[in-house]
């Protein structure tokens, strides 16, 4: 029986990180993955979908080329040719998560499924793997709805989406969270009709409501989108989906040849023999402590299993401080979630950091709070790229300090950054305001929206009143003047 400082339990984003780190730092790390390296962002999630969202948006700039000049014709769509394209995306990738390359770091890397026959210890294959610490990071796996019928249809959803090879006619998609708003524009580009089914009365219902209802405006346009409204029934017949849905008294059908469940993630935690070792589950996954530790003080637990923020980013933040309190645990470092970005990699693509208007309303009082927008038709680089759709909108507390920023409009994933270290640091709209920003880019957005503080602050009031005040006693008399 081996013994090592560390096994961890799943070979996802999370895991990768913690194996990875704790192993450079000396310890005898075993990792234990039931199938391959790399978990869901790479071969079902982040990646392929990312890479499919660009071919699609590719397909977008050349059927608008012609309002720069260009006589494309019309552009046809292999898509087994595009799906090859996201697989090779994939597969250049994989080498960073390729086995080998964490044997090379000293780490053994098991594949099996692993589950928990006693406090010290793990099995797997057969094997018992001895631990003085352990990491649970086995990630959360696609929720299906309690929908009539369900069980009894070949429904898609993110895990085996991009096993696609035929193109769907309609492709019917229940949940307009990131997934579903993300895969459903994605596949109208390509040319297949698609209807998004969604409970709540707007997509993105996690966003901020007023960019979130922006965006779904624009997606409008290229999909057929139901919204406050609960599919109840499916059934399926010679390749056919027939969806039952319900909006409020009235009942409709929609008919297409692909369905997609687009309703959320469960965190994997069963059969790990967690009961054995004294780890708590509640319906959100693991329960951690502030220091990602999980009711049993040997075992911890970070990524999707933990929550409460499902990203690959927020899963290599966890393993970080996994890494530090299971190894160094005198540091005893505390997560913290004050400043978690996230995006949608729609066209236009929502982002996010720090508290929303209505959160910020809520913990400080609308009198205390202040929100300043800018709408990015006005910024001359997306003006440059026919990029027009979208505002920064910032909120502040009423002296100035920045609370949180939603963006709606192009590469806002990698603007949303600038405003993420700015709440992290405690800064004011000044720093962003008073910072150089190159021209022409998509980032004076950013600045813009920050000057709009001061310029209710400076232009209106008192100090334009005495601003002209002095320029009156200041100016020369006409009779000061030489003729």
């Amino acid at each position: 029986m081996e013994v090592y400082d560390l096994i961890v339990i799943g070979g996802g984003a999370a895991g990768l990180v913690t194996a990875s780190g704790a192993a450079q730092l000396g310890a005898k790390v075993a990792l234990i993955e039931k199938e391959k390296l790399g978990g869901e962002c790479l071969w079902t999630g982040c990646v392929p979908s990312k890479a499919l969202i660009h071919a699609a948006r590719t397909k977008r700039k050349i059927d608008l080329s012609e309002k720069m000049g260009f006589e494309t014709g019309a552009v046809r769509v292999d898509f087994s040719k595009v799906m090859a394209h996201v697989h090779d995306t994939v597969m250049a990738i994989e080498p960073h998560d390729n086995p080998e390359r964490f044997r090379k770091m000293g780490i053994r890397v098991v594949k099996g499924h692993a589950a928990f026959s006693g406090h010290d210890r793990v099995e797997v294959n057969g094997e018992t793997l001895i631990g003085s610490r352990f990491c649970i990071a086995t990630g959360a796996g696609a929720a299906v709805p309690p929908i009539e019928g369900i069980k009894d249809v070949a429904y898609l959803t993110h895990e085996n989406f991009f096993d696609l090879r035929k193109q769907p006619v309609h492709l019917m998609i229940i949940g307009a969270g990131p997934i579903g708003c993300e895969l459903g524009q994605a596949m109208s580009r390509l040319g297949t009709q698609v209807t998004l089914i969604e409970t709540s009365d707007c997509v993105l219902h996690n966003d901020d409501k007023e960019l979130a209802c922006m965006l779904h405006h624009y997606l409008d346009e290229e999909m057929r989108i139901h919204v406050g409204t609960r599919a109840v029934k499916v059934e399926e017949k010679g390749g056919l989906f027939r969806l039952s849905c319900q909006r409020g008294d009235e009942t409709f059908v929609v008919e297409g040849d692909a369905l997609l469940l687009a309703t959320g993630k469960q965190p994997r935690t069963s059969g790990l023999g967690l009961d054995k070792v004294g780890v708590m589950v509640s319906k959100n996954g693991i329960q951690v402590d502030a220091s990602l530790r999980t009711t049993n003080p040997r075992v911890f637990a970070c990524g999707d299993v933990a929550g409460p923020y499902l990203f690959t980013h927020m899963a290599e933040y966890q393993a970080g401080l996994v890494i530090s309190n299971a190894l160094i645990p005198l540091l005893n470092r505390k997560v913290s979630y004050k400043v978690v970005p996230w995006v949608t990699y729609t066209d236009p693509e929502l982002a996010h950091v720090g508290l929303s208007e209505d959160a910020a309303k809520a913990q400080f009082g609308e009198e205390r709070i202040s929100v300043f927008r800018y709408e990015v038709k006005n910024n001359d680089r997306h003006i440059i790229e026919g990029e027009t759709r979208g505002v920064v909108k910032l909120v502040t507390t009423s002296g100035g300090k920045i609370l949180g920023c939603d963006l709606l409009g192009e590469n806002a994933g990698d603007l949303i950054p600038e405003y993420a270290l700015a709440i992290k640091q405690g800064l004011s709209v000044g720093a962003i305001s008073g910072l150089i920003h190159a021209y022409p880019t998509l980032a004076q957005a950013n600045k813009r929206a920050s000057d709009r503080y001061y310029a209710e602050k400076i232009f209106k009031g008192m100090i334009p009143k005495l601003v002209r005040w002095w320029l009156e006693r200041t100016r020369p008399r006409k009779t000061d003047i030489d003729p």
